[in-house]
């Protein structure tokens, strides 16, 4: 049982220079700058007595910091050694290691057994973060709010606003989960080996907006695929494009007080939602 234990003293451990000359597995970049550990855990809020979800702990170097403050951690790791290495770092009452991919893990179990929304802590696998997000969307009844470190350019994508360039699918699918605001940003070598990018430490608090703006997830979401289907071209067409009637999509956009010829990336998600409906309003009941 994940059942919260009293606190007990860590030091904040960076990895080995054993482990950090080990050529990375399944893209890992071990983060090596105490600070950037630091706010990264505190930036989750108070951990007291609260159980954190880490995902890739790796060598445990923010996974020691989260011991300190937090009632458990349940560390998923992927890589054997790894898990192997910090089943022996750390006591088992204070951190449980469950050795599996994460995007197999069952945040739900965890949640019900902690009885309450977990805080979740990770800096992703470049390879597989936009899977992990979704899969962190997708267990939104379970998780309170993420900390999460990625490439800057998709915490640029994730965060970003309508208008600006790097406004998307991803952009919208994340935030109708709940807003997202990037922290800091940190250079290659505050990571060992150094990768070839800077990576971006984002905060994402699970607050769904779907009942909010009166749509369905199921929908809502392929509808938003459908918008952003085609950067260059208007909003308009890429409706047209996935089977939207011409005149049903002129008709949308200009309830919504839409200009004709925008395109997805200028509009807010208020706006898409309010075209959704529009054009759902408009067909007849199946």
């Amino acid at each position: 049982m994940f059942s919260p234990s009293p606190q007990s003293a860590f030091r904040v451990h960076l990895p080995s220079r054993q482990l950090m000359a080990t050529k990375p597995k399944l893209g890992q970049n071990f983060l090596d700058d105490a600070q950037a550990v630091e706010r990264i855990v505190a930036s989750l809020g108070d951990l007291s007595g609260r159980t954190v979800i880490e995902i890739g702990p790796g060598g445990g170097v923010i996974t020691g910091a989260l011991a300190v403050r937090a009632g458990r951690v349940v560390a998923v790791e992927l890589d054997h050694r790894l898990a192997l290495g910090l089943r022996v770092q750390f006591p088992p009452d204070k951190v449980t290691v469950v050795e599996q991919d994460a995007l197999n893990f069952n945040f739900a179990e965890v949640a019900a057994i902690a009885g309450e929304r977990l805080p979740v802590v990770g800096n992703l696998p470049y390879y597989i973060t936009s899977p992990i997000l979704l899969k962190l969307a997708a267990s939104h009844a379970a998780l309170d709010v993420a900390v999460l470190m990625v490439q800057r350019e998709v915490a640029d994508r994730v965060t970003a606003r309508p208008g600006s360039r790097d406004y998307g699918l991803l952009s919208v699918t994340i935030q109708m989960f709940g807003p997202a605001e990037s922290l800091f940003t940190l250079p290659p070598d505050a990571f060992s080996p150094p990768p070839d990018v800077h990576s971006t430490v984002f905060r994402w608090r699970f607050a769904p907006r779907f009942a909010e703006l009166g749509v369905e997830e199921t929908s809502f979401l392929p509808f938003v695929r459908s918008a952003f289907a085609q950067k260059r071209k208007t909003l308009a067409n890429n409706l047209r494009a996935t089977g939207f009637a011409p005149a049903d999509a002129a008709a949308a956009m200009a309830q919504a007080a839409i200009d004709p010829q925008a395109r997805a990336e200028a509009l807010s998600i208020e706006s898409l939602a309010a075209i959704w409906k529009s054009l759902n309003s408009a067909r007849p009941p199946s």
